[in-house]
């Protein structure tokens, strides 16, 4: 059975040395890189399962290097700050980034955090009872995990996709953000409402043709979102 492999990237040799040994403890195999150039050139090499990635790295930061794998990359990144800024949340959430957890943080949480991501990306890989869905321009392909919006395919990670799926299964129906923050993330992530506001906001960045004006992932507004079903 092949062991999920997780790229630690962080400058820190404690902290690489700690992490290395917990998540090796969990049956994970662990590569590691101490900056940006070591972190690409690993991720393009060994294409890893995972990502860890800290922000705060000499020369090229965490932000830089998340946008930099984003544009050919969807693997699963999570991203660790000291400095606690919600604004670098929703940065770190924008780039593509999956998850974020602040520093200092305990090792339980984080292998919780890997855990549910893992789910995430077996929920994307399986095939629902239906193969495909279509609305207006946008087709979706469950099997192949395959989406297109007029003929074009559209990258998506495995959070996007299966915030997607969750919508276009459930179309017509108002999806409050607890019933998608449990559906989608995990009951870990109840408290993490800005979580859908972002990820909506990056679907729909890929998948509207004016997100400012949203045809298929309606807001109602105080309760939660709807998928638009377009003949």
């Amino acid at each position: 059975m092949k062991h999920p492999r997780i790229l630690v990237v962080d400058d820190d040799l404690a902290i690489i040395k700690f992490l290395q040994a917990n998540l090796k403890a969990e049956g994970y195999e662990v590569l590691t890189a101490l900056d940006g150039t070591q972190a690409i050139d690993t991720v393009e090499r060994e294409l890893p399962d995972l990502i860890i990635l800290d922000i705060m790295l000499p020369e090229m930061d965490g932000f830089e290097i998340c946008e930099r794998l984003r544009q050919w990359s969807q693997i699963p990144i999570i991203m660790l700050s000291a400095r606690g800024d919600e604004d670098d949340k929703v940065k770190c959430l924008n780039l593509g980034a999956d998850d974020y957890i602040g520093k200092p943080f305990s090792i339980n949480e984080l292998l919780a955090r890997i855990k549910a991501v893992f789910r995430r990306v077996e929920k994307a890989g399986a095939s629902p009872a239906r193969p495909s869905f279509s609305s207006g321009d946008l087709r979706i392909d469950f099997a192949q995990r395959n989406v297109t919006v007029a003929g074009e395919e559209i990258k998506l990670t495995p959070t996007e996709f299966a915030l997607l799926q969750e919508l276009a299964l459930n179309a017509g129906k108002v999806l409050t953000h607890a019933q998608l923050l449990n559906r989608v993330w995990g009951p870990e992530y109840m408290t993490e409402k800005e979580c859908v506001h972002t990820f909506i906001w990056r679907l729909r960045g890929k998948i509207e043709r004016d997100p400012a004006s949203p045809r298929y992932i309606t807001t109602v507004s105080g309760v939660g979102y709807r998928f638009d079903k377009i003949d």
